[in-house]
């Protein structure tokens, strides 16, 4: 009897999809080493972002060949599936998404109208930063239909409690303070400019807080701004709505708790005299005591 042995088949592995992943941890290892190079400051600004934009490009590619081989892999039947969503995964389509939702903007104010304005800081800026200038109406509606949540902070304290809360928040994040006024007749209008370090590649983004006074309390207006970059991938809105949040939470502990008043005390009528009872005499005997 003659033993017959069968072996299955292997598919061949598309080469798309090694060469996607390939690309896709080649720019994953560029990026970390583009981000030390700009942590380190080790370049000039621009040098070191142009690094870190060219450290993005092969992750495009990446993307476009995964693509590529999972269209092949579907009609040729091939393996490297997996492969082909490790690259798109590696490549960071959290990023492209980001992207592709966020408006392109670098500078996020609660005031589009009368945004608050860069003194201080409009001298320290390198040249071949962002400019100054807000970017008018256009950047207004982009703003506005992308984060409709950052909006004034309106509050019932008065501009000197919350310019105090507002600088004290700046100072716990450990912002580098550049400038600082406080709310004095006659322009009564709190003003402060600090520096602030982005999470991941440690970039400098500006940031000026207002305060005026008003009716009722105080107006706090801030503004964040990008110094360099066209996308900041929304980090300046969410830097503004956790310092806003910041801030009123501080005010809201500097106010003082009410006093409890107490009712007044009820008045006590005078209560009758109380009875003497006649002292029992010591020798007379009572009815439990023993003979």
């Amino acid at each position: 009897m003659v033993r017959r042995y069968y072996t299955l088949a292997v598919e061949p592995m598309s080469q798309l999809a090694t060469w996607a992943r390939r690309m896709a941890l080649f720019s994953l290892t560029a990026v970390i080493v583009s981000v030390i190079i700009v942590r380190s400051e080790w370049l000039d600004i621009g040098p070191a972002i142009t690094t870190f934009v060219v450290a993005l490009a092969p992750s495009i590619i990446a993307i476009a060949l995964a693509i590529a081989a999972l269209a092949v892999i579907w009609n040729d039947g091939l393996r490297g599936l997996g492969r082909a969503f490790a690259a798109i995964g590696i490549a960071g389509v959290y990023l492209a998404y980001k992207a592709y939702k966020l408006p392109w903007l670098y500078d996020i104010t609660t005031d589009p109208i009368d945004p608050p304005r860069y003194e201080a800081l409009a001298r320290l800026r390198p040249r071949e930063a962002n400019p100054i200038t807000y970017a008018g109406l256009y950047a207004a509606e982009q703003q506005h239909a992308a984060y409709p949540d950052i909006e004034p902070l309106d509050e019932d304290a008065t501009p000197e409690v919350a310019f105090k809360a507002a600088l004290a928040v700046i100072t716990k994040r450990k912002w580098i303070i550049i400038d600082r006024r406080p709310p004095q007749a006659p322009r009564r209008e709190g003003h402060i400019e600090a520096v602030a370090r982005t999470l991941i590649m440690g970039l400098r983004d500006d940031v000026v807080v207002r305060v005026r006074g008003g009716p009722d309390g105080a107006r706090i207006d801030a503004r964040s701004s990008s110094r360099f970059g066209s996308f900041d991938f929304g980090s300046n809105a969410a830097r503004i709505r956790s310092l806003m949040d910041d801030i009123d939470t501080a005010i809201g502990n500097e106010k003082p708790e009410p006093a409890v008043v107490l009712p007044p005390p009820a008045k006590k009528g005078k209560e009758p005299p109380q009875q003497q009872q006649p002292k029992r005499e010591r020798d007379q005997p009572t009815a439990t005591s023993k003979r």
